[in-house]
């Protein structure tokens, strides 16, 4: 029986790759709130992924890639769209995707691709309606839930699905993948709910990480050379002394024992990576098992990082590494093809992933994208490829744990800058990171005076890099910095 269901499914592969086949499918895996570091192999001595792992050795593993906007909205609108948040609106977690802007899933679908996206959406908080772009959609309203999540299943009213989060969306991925697709190219987004918080493991990998200590990070305490909300941040919804996504029930505490909820909140992030693994492993085996792999892109990100007590900071949202730093990784023959399957050390960012997939499809490509295909990049070198970019994140109400962020990050050197916004002067000390020597960020050197250089190059090469992409201080609006307050975000919305 087993021998005729694989003749089946391998059929079936052929009959739905026949018309196009020198055109790829499309696989795309997007986490939430990932580090870049918390997978094998990106340097995780502790959670293990071989699935995922496999996938980098096999392709590329871009070692330095960055979110524009470290958050959840914004950056998967940037994700989609090769396009900067101030240019596709979606700046805060509440923005519907507007419907004036082409994704890349939108322009696949007009080049003859059959599309389905299957899981957390996160763009318009109370929709859970099909979106443009798809023929197939599975979302649901809010965060979801790592159990028992009510799923609108292409547009038929919410119902809840039983079972884990990260299980369910991958049954139904795999069920729409062994549909008959009319001989087009596919592309299927996944996206997963996991690692973001509340962090809650499967039953079989609740205790997985239990002998493993975790203490806070030593930039947690080294906070003189920083600017003062960071330290105001420590005792709120977003620091290490708060109440850590529920997983410390009385707070704020700074006792040296309260590290201990600390280490139980990282070890339930880690848990849930581990699910994430288990379904790249599932994805992976009926593509093989279809003749279908090495004719699929198969692209893991994450949306965002995460910072884990960094400067003393748990969640996103402001510029330092762990916060901006996301994996990705991409296997496809078709890019490797020139060239060995590698690691690249050079700067890649959100908006770059629609116009590289467009490419590698043969789909149109919008005009005036902000990012850029990384195809040549890959296959031969670009000695034009960036050397800078710049980052920037609005003060929410709803989140006032984070001033307004403008910054540029060069492949050596970082310059934060805090606007307060509305029209105010600054309010906030700013920061500079030699991330060159100093990659954790410990010395904010912003008030060396033998740096007053490299500071006066690095804000004009912000103001560059912004006008670049179309934002310069006279349609640079923002929120007006209210400032970091302690009471904890609506319960709706966490």
């Amino acid at each position: 029986m087993k021998r005729i269901f694989l003749s089946f499914l391998g059929a079936m592969a052929l009959a739905n790759t026949s018309i196009a086949a020198d055109r790829p499918n499309i696989l795309f895996v997007l986490c939430d709130d990932i580090r870049w570091n918390a997978l094998g192999c990106t340097g995780s001595p502790h959670v293990k992924t071989p699935n995922i792992d496999q996938l980098a050795a096999e392709g590329v593993n871009f070692r330095n890639t960055f979110c524009t906007t470290s958050l959840c909205s914004p950056s998967r609108a940037s994700i989609l769209s090769g396009l900067y948040a101030h240019t596709h609106g979606v700046t805060n977690n509440f923005t519907e995707y507007p419907e004036g802007f082409v994704s890349f899933p939108m322009s696949l679908q007009k080049s003859g691709y059959n599309t389905g996206y299957i899981g957390k959406w996160h763009m318009g908080e109370d929709n859970s309606e099909p979106r443009p772009g798809f023929d197939y959609f599975v979302t649901h309203k809010g965060q979801g839930k790592y159990f028992d999540t009510e799923f609108n299943i292409n547009g038929a009213g919410d119902k809840l699905v039983p079972g884990y989060y990260t299980t369910v969306v991958t049954d139904m991925a795999l069920d729409w993948l062994k549909t008959d697709h009319g001989g087009k190219p596919w592309c299927m987004m996944i996206g997963h709910k996991a690692p973001h918080s509340f962090y809650t493991p499967e039953p079989k990998y609740e205790h997985t990480f239990d002998d493993v200590r975790v203490p806070y990070p030593k930039t947690a305490f080294d906070l003189d050379d920083n600017p003062k909300w960071i330290k105001e941040r420590l005792y709120t919804w977003h620091g290490i002394y708060g109440p850590l996504f529920e997983w410390r029930k009385k707070f704020p505490d700074d006792r040296p024992e309260a590290v201990k909820d600390f280490e139980n909140m990282v070890h339930g992030y880690w848990g849930t990576i581990l699910s994430v693994d288990d379904s790249m492993a599932r994805l992976r085996k009926f593509l093989e098992e279809t003749g279908q792999l090495d004719n699929t892109i198969i692209v893991f990100m994450g949306d965002n990082g995460l910072l884990e007590g960094e400067q003393g900071m748990v969640d996103k949202r402001t510029m330092h590494e762990p916060s901006i730093r996301i994996p990705l990784i991409v296997r496809y023959p078709g890019l490797t093809a020139a060239s060995a399957p590698k690691s690249l050390e050079s700067q890649v960012l959100t908006v770059d992933l629609a116009p590289s997939l467009l490419e590698l499809c043969g789909a149109p490509v919008p005009e005036k994208l902000h990012g850029r295909s990384f195809v040549k990049l890959v296959q031969s070198g670009d000695p034009d490829w960036r050397k800078s970019w710049f980052y920037h994140y609005n003060y929410e109400k709803q989140f006032p744990y984070t001033p307004n962020v403008r910054g540029v990050r060069t492949d050596e050197w970082k310059y934060v800058h805090y606007p307060q916004g509305d029209g105010k002067p600054d309010r906030h000390m700013a920061e500079l990171y030699n991330i060159k020597d100093d990659p954790e960020e410990m010395h904010n050197l912003i008030a060396r005076p033998e740096l007053a250089g490299k500071v006066a190059e690095l804000q004009a090469e912000l103001a560059r890099v912004m006008a670049t992409a179309g934002l310069t201080p006279e349609n640079d609006t923002m929120p007006l910095d209210e400032g970091i307050k302690t009471e904890l975000p609506d319960a709706k919305i966490r």
